[in-house]
């Protein structure tokens, strides 16, 4: 009887991992990126348009099973990821020398997220960076409205050595503070999630290892909001080099 059991635990296991997985695994890959994840919480930016100013769309446009997509934001016919691609040469935004193709938190009423540092914020994401030239930036949470700095509070980063790095920004008016987080080889997935806690602590956790940082005093009058995607951190005439970023998990949580 022992031995029938034990061989029926055995036979239990893959089930519960099927059950347990990651949402991805179930993503339909015929369909938009929109089709597998709830985007009616974002807005895309691309890094395509006029000098400075780079197309945005919205979330409505977004949404569904036929939303949009194209070169830079598409779902991967392979795996159903959503992936973005950002290459060197692309249109920027006024403070910013790099492309991306990112995501950036909305209300679900159409307005711009802008919440307070106090209560509890997360981000959560499955991803892997598919190519990256030296280093891409795949979560953020970025400065809202208080005052007049556009710097982000944060930043997460893959560098092409397989390094996971987060910058801190030491204040409103600049200057970053780099911690190694973790290292996944290129193409591998892996796992993060991104958390403001207390109004006054980033909680981040990289593969299930969480480590926690302060949050200077001078950031409290700021609004903030949670970016996600590629933003790519060179530059060049290129085309073809850039920071391809495919997501297998997405999710943004308030309390």
């Amino acid at each position: 009887m022992m031995r029938v059991r034990a061989l029926l635990a055995l036979l239990a296991i893959p089930a519960l991992a099927a059950a347990t997985a990651s949402p991805a695994l179930a993503a339909d890959p015929s369909v938009a990126p929109g089709g597998n994840f709830d985007l009616s919480v974002w807005q895309l930016q691309e890094p395509v348009g006029s000098p400075g100013s780079p197309t945005t769309i919205s979330s409505s446009r977004l949404q569904g099973a036929n939303g949009f997509q194209d070169s830079y934001f598409y779902t991967d016919t392979r795996d159903g990821a959503m992936t973005f691609w950002a290459p060197e040469k692309g249109v920027t935004t006024p403070n910013s020398n790099y492309a991306r193709s990112e995501l950036r938190e909305m209300n679900r009423d159409g307005s711009a997220a802008n919440w307070s540092l106090s209560g509890s914020h997360k981000l959560s994401a499955t991803l892997r960076v598919v190519s990256v030239t030296s280093n891409v930036c795949v979560g953020q949470v970025h400065l809202g409205t208080g005052g007049s700095s556009t710097k982000p509070l944060l930043e997460l980063y893959y560098r092409a050595s397989g390094d996971i790095v987060l910058g801190t920004e030491n204040s409103p008016d600049g200057g970053q503070t780099a911690h190694t987080v973790g290292h996944v080889s290129l193409g591998k997935t892996w796992t993060y999630t991104i958390g403001i806690s207390g109004g006054n602590t980033i909680d981040l956790t990289v593969n299930g290892s969480t480590t926690h940082y302060g949050i200077p005093s001078s950031f409290n009058p700021y609004k903030q909001y949670f970016k996600a995607g590629s933003y790519n951190q060179s530059s060049s005439d290129s085309t073809t080099k850039g920071a391809r970023v495919a997501f297998y998990g997405l999710k943004v949580t308030h309390g």
